[in-house]
């Protein structure tokens, strides 16, 4: 497949290095050449700099016979004219483009994308997936880590194991005896900076960080199995009233079961935006590491903090000084991975990394066959896709003690006329069947093939 990405920030570099990694015919538009010279230089892909919503420039890229364009520059405007660019002039089938300002997004304008005005075929909005996964990561306050699949009815769980877990050391193989009804499976162990899919003679030992894959149904039972609790969240102070503050301050109002919120925003113009879109809660004005100010909004009493301000180091900074001030869970919002090994030593209990949303949004949209759901796990060391099984698919007909998976390759849930079935050697995986599957970065390509895929998913 013949890709166009423009934009080689961290967006874009990310996508790039997802797909030249599955050797896709990749090309990368910058203005900034140090940044198309940075791509060039650590992928195999081609680079060009120049504008990329030029037709020049388009054409310089290849444009002619591209199959896909990813609009994912810093301006929402340069992204949507290189789309219309992209169909109106060179015919590019498929058209992806990532919009910042709430203004495009608002639904009533949605008609503005028809592929008559501004072909756009997926829009994404990385405000609006911050704001979701932030609303996840509320939900399951003891994972570090968390993501929906098969429409809700199986979760992924990142569970730091702590000493007193009841199952460490434990091999793997031993937790279907111990647990013969319990519908959750191990599909990645990080220990030691290193992430891998784990075999069943394997342990689980104190300090590791476990992706689990469990049935909806049984993730109370998953969480205390693994040595967590499960606290329901009534009182959350949201340390920033920007656009992910406000989503989430505004799904929570919401929510059927009441959840009291408090937001902090240092800008006044942006604080009084957020006062007056907010019914039920209350918007405070001033810097969310004032020790004061974060009593005055009951950081003491709050059940969880999420801190989402433009800046990472602020966020971190009020995660810390709202756990020293009493709050039992701080949520941080990072954008540069090479913060977060700091994390755990400074108390952060989890984090949203807007990247990785972004970029697991994308891959949803642009991989392979019948995907229906990607998430990338860390710094894109791993993926969990959610796929539907063809009847062409070498899965087809196989139970899976059967297929040949790559050394890193999981299934983690199966579902079966919409239902979600306990995981076995025996199952047979059949024609219609839609599996949630973990694959560490390097074989997502192994795992595409698997499904049976080709260039023509279109």
């Amino acid at each position: 497949m013949k890709v166009i990405i423009c934009g080689a920030g961290q967006v874009g570099w990310q996508i790039a290095r997802h797909l030249s990694g599955e050797r896709n015919d990749v090309t990368v538009v910058d203005s900034n050449p140090d940044l198309v010279r940075r791509a060039t230089d650590t992928l195999d892909v081609q680079g060009i700099a120049g504008f990329a919503s030029y037709p020049d420039v388009l054409e310089k890229a290849g444009a002619r016979d591209a199959d896909m364009i990813i609009a994912a520059t810093y301006s929402d405007e340069v992204n949507m004219v290189t789309c219309q660019v992209a169909h109106s002039v060179f015919a590019i089938p498929r058209k992806v483009a990532r919009l910042r300002a709430q203004s495009y997004l608002t639904a009533i304008y949605s008609d503005l994308y028809r592929r008559d005005h501004m072909p756009i075929d997926v829009v994404i909005s990385p405000e609006k997936e911050v704001a979701e996964a932030a609303q996840q990561r509320l939900e399951a306050p003891a994972a570090f880590d968390t993501e929906r699949f098969l429409d809700g009815g199986a979760h992924l769980l990142g569970l730091t194991i702590e000493a007193d877990c009841p199952i460490v050391n434990t091999p793997l193989r031993q937790l279907s005896d111990l647990f013969s009804t319990l519908r959750a499976v191990v599909v990645g162990i990080r220990r030691d900076g290193t992430l891998f899919a784990p075999e069943p003679r394997d342990q689980i030992f104190a300090g590791d960080s476990c992706y689990i894959i469990s049935h909806k149904d049984d993730i109370h039972r998953t969480l205390e199995i693994f040595g967590k609790s499960q606290k329901k969240q009534e009182r959350v102070v949201i340390i920033g009233g920007g656009n992910v503050g406000l989503a989430v301050a505004s799904a929570l109002e919401k929510r059927t079961d009441r959840i009291r919120a408090k937001v902090i925003e240092r800008d006044r113009p942006r604080a009084e935006r957020a006062a007056d879109a907010l019914e039920r809660t209350i918007v405070l004005h001033g810097d969310g590491l004032d020790a004061a100010l974060l009593t005055e909004a009951g950081i003491e009493r709050a059940d969880a903090v999420l801190c989402v301000t433009a800046d990472d180091k602020t966020n971190m900074l009020a995660a810390v000084r709202a756990k020293a001030a009493g709050c039992p869970y701080a949520i941080a919002l990072v954008n540069d991975p090479t913060l977060i090994p700091l994390m755990e030593p400074l108390g952060v209990d989890a984090f949203i990394n807007p990247r990785a949303t972004t970029v697991s949004s994308i891959l949803r949209h642009i991989r392979h066959g019948r995907v229906r759901s990607v998430y990338s796990i860390g710094d894109a060391e791993a993926e969990v896709i959610e796929a539907e099984v063809l009847s062409t698919s070498s899965l087809a007909g196989k139970q899976i003690r059967e297929i040949d998976f790559p050394e890193g390759v999981l299934v983690g849930a199966v579902c079966k006329d919409d239902k979600v079935v306990k995981l076995t050697g025996e199952l047979r995986i059949e024609d219609g069947d839609r599996v949630v599957i973990f694959a560490l970065s390097k074989d997502v390509a192994q795992v595409e093939k698997l499904l049976q895929v080709s260039i023509d998913f279109f």
